[in-house]
């Protein structure tokens, strides 16, 4: 078991604000997403008037999460926005005014929570110098290591041309991107069985570290650090079929890079939402623990409860490994020191 001591940082977590204004009357068009909150403790998220899930108050409440987090040994989580929150098809100074409502209340938490909570921002991706604005901001202003990103934009995928600029830019500011997957391939296919997220959810993952990996974008920039939610997805299972098509057809696969994908693997950094210790134990032994992060999803049902209790049921690891696991590779990723978080070995909260 895992000495009670060892820091635990939850580098995927979602949140969003309690309220926003009504960003229809705001912006005078779409189908905006707003919350009613409906029953104490609870809000329903509507889209153009549709109710499309129920979520509680540790969504949107610092204090349900610490409370959470208490219970369940986490000492800081990583705050992200909710992918359906990214709002790429609105105009593009719609979604800057909307990232920038989002980005300033983690900000907030972050300031009132110090060690307990670490933002990572939301950028309008559609629009290059927009999406490289509010990066700048995030980083500078707000304090932030980094951002979260769709896997695709408006289903280009990620090494379209108008998107190097922004990875540039994070690069330059040492800025660390964190991928996760929304608006899936497939999706016309994969409605019945909550198919989208079970099956489409992996495939998309992949398919934003082939484009990456492809496309030559990690390769031109060698020092942006890029990480991938659940798992990296399907990709360290198919990677040796990937790479054998890249050999096989060079035509095809080599347009933009020679480097085959599996040196990516050395590249990326991925969390553990895996759900399972042999899906966890193979990602490891294709990545080292040195590239893999705990991540639970929290607070939705598909997230990992209690987060790292997969890492938890892994035997064989030793300390060193489990400790990268547990924190050291968040922190590589996020690019912060222990003593950055201000939370000594012996002091740690949420641990006995």
């Amino acid at each position: 078991m895992t000495p009670q001591h060892d820091l635990r940082i939850d580098m995927h977590t979602h949140i969003l604000p309690r309220e926003w204004p009504d960003l229809h009357d705001r912006y005078g068009y779409g189908k905006w997403i707003q919350l009613n909150h409906h029953q104490p403790g609870k809000a329903e998220m509507h889209s153009g008037g549709t109710v499309f899930r129920e979520i509680h108050e540790n969504c949107w409440n610092p204090e349900a999460r610490l409370r959470d987090m208490d219970q369940t040994g986490v000492d800081t989580q990583v705050l992200c926005t909710i992918p359906v929150l990214f709002s790429y098809w609105a105009e593009p100074n719609d979604t800057l005014d909307f990232s920038r409502l989002l980005n300033d209340d983690i900000a907030n938490t972050t300031r009132d929570h110090p060690g307990r909570f670490i933002g990572l921002g939301t950028i309008p991706m559609q629009d290059t110098d927009l999406a490289i604005q509010e990066l700048e901001r995030c980083v500078k202003e707000l304090g932030f290591p980094g951002v979260q990103i769709g896997s695709n934009i408006n289903e280009r995928n990620l090494d379209d041309d108008d998107f190097y600029p922004i990875f540039e830019a994070a690069q330059a500011l040492d800025a660390c991107v964190f991928v996760h997957p929304w608006k899936m391939l497939g999706q016309d296919r994969t409605r019945d069985h909550w198919l989208t997220w079970l099956v489409g959810m992996p495939a998309e993952t992949t398919l934003a570290i082939c484009s990456l990996a492809m496309g030559g974008v990690l390769e031109r920039l060698p020092n942006l650090r890029v990480g991938f939610a659940h798992g990296g997805g399907s990709f360290p299972l198919t990677v040796d079929r990937i790479v054998h098509g890249f050999e096989a057809r060079p035509d095809l696969c080599q347009t933009r890079t020679s480097t085959p994908p599996s040196q990516m693997l050395e590249r990326i950094y991925v969390d553990s939402a895996l759900h399972g210790p042999e899906s966890l134990r193979y990602v490891i032994s294709r990545l080292g623990a040195d590239r893999v992060c705990l991540g639970s999803d929290y607070p939705f049902p598909l997230g990992e409860s209690p987060p790292g209790s997969t890492i938890e049921l892994l035997t064989g690891l030793d300390d060193c490994q489990r400790k990268r696991l547990l924190s050291e590779t968040a922190l590589e990723f996020l690019g912060i020191s222990r003593e950055e978080l201000g939370l000594p070995i012996s002091e740690q909260a949420g641990h006995a």
